[in-house]
């Protein structure tokens, strides 16, 4: 089989696509022959030793796949060879045949496109996981979604959405924002244009925003802090603009809103059970058209690279 491997640390330039030997499955194991595999910030940061996970070398990249199940391991029930599958193996889906362990693997209900499943499990997984579990979002409350236009932050708008909120999307470029509005966003904010804060107060009518999405990072989640209404609640996703910010604490004081921190791989390796239950709603969503991702673009596995930088810039 052909795969992607980061034989060395660097850029996405330094990968390479070799003949490999197809992947054998051991016990709780699943070999699964891939149709697509969905790219992720994570992905731009773990080939250059950047992730919290640091898989040996040599590894193909590629945290999320959708395909069928080739081969079974001993002790795993309840899938079939031929079932159309869903993983989130954290590493390895950037080639034909990818192996997964059981606990990763979801089977996909019928009406849920493999190449949409792919690119879906851990946006919106995050985002799922984020909004109902983490924010305890209500309907009616208002959702600030930072980096609106990325894969995790379009599922929060699409998901925000649907669980009643009115949804505000910040994003850098008109663009973007006209993706956000096509898919559900009642008001926008273009931060490279705007002053965000003033934008949030003046969309609140001063009264601040109850949950803050952000998976950006940087000089913004400051600013979407101070813009926060009593008793919010600001999700900490991600830092896609290479800063970890050190926010004001006095700030959570004052406004008696909370800080809350979302890892969607801690809570399917802590929380299996609950992590599968949730996987299964959203793709029962995906299967009854609630949920649509956005397919902006498709690279065959030569061209993975390409995939990479575009996600990095």
């Amino acid at each position: 089989m052909k795969a992607v491997l980061c034989k060395r640390h660097g850029p996405p330039e330094t990968l390479v696509v070799e003949d490999r030997p197809s992947p054998s499955a051991g016990p709780g194991q699943i070999v699964i022959d891939v149709h697509a595999c969905g790219v992720n910030f994570p992905d731009t940061l773990i080939i250059e030793n950047k992730y919290q996970f640091k898989p040996e070398l040599p590894f193909s990249p590629g945290g999320e796949v959708a395909g069928t199940v080739k081969s079974i391991g001993a002790g795993v029930t309840g899938l079939s060879v031929g079932d159309r599958v869903v993983a989130s193996p954290g590493w390895g889906g950037f080639a034909e045949e990818t192996l997964a362990s059981a606990e990763c693997v979801l089977r996909l209900p019928d009406g849920v496109p493999l190449v949409a499943a792919s690119g879906s499990s851990i946006a919106y997984g995050t985002t799922h996981h984020a909004l109902r579990d983490r924010a305890q979002l209500q309907p009616g409350e208002t959702l600030l979604v930072l980096g609106a236009a990325g894969g995790t932050g379009l599922s929060a708008v699409e998901i925000g959405k649907l669980m009643g909120a009115r949804v505000i999307a910040a994003a850098s470029t008109e663009e973007k924002l006209a993706l956000c509005r096509a898919h559900g966003a009642d008001e926008t904010i273009n931060y490279s244009t705007d002053d965000l804060r003033e934008r949030i107060r003046a969309l609140t009518g001063g009264r601040g925003v109850d949950v803050v999405y952000d998976p950006v990072g940087g000089p913004h989640s400051e600013i979407a802090l101070r813009g926060m209404a009593w008793k919010g609640r600001l999700l900490v996703i991600g830092f896609t603009a290479g800063e970890i910010p050190k926010l004001p604490l006095n700030l959570a004081l004052l406004k008696g809103c909370s800080i809350v921190g979302v890892f969607h791989g801690g809570f399917q390796r802590n929380e299996p059970q609950a992590y599968k239950a949730q996987m299964e709603e959203l793709f029962g969503l995906f299967a009854q058209g609630k949920l649509k991702p956005a397919i902006t673009a498709r690279y065959p596995l030569a061209h993975a690279a390409d995939a990479l930088r575009d996600v990095a810039s």
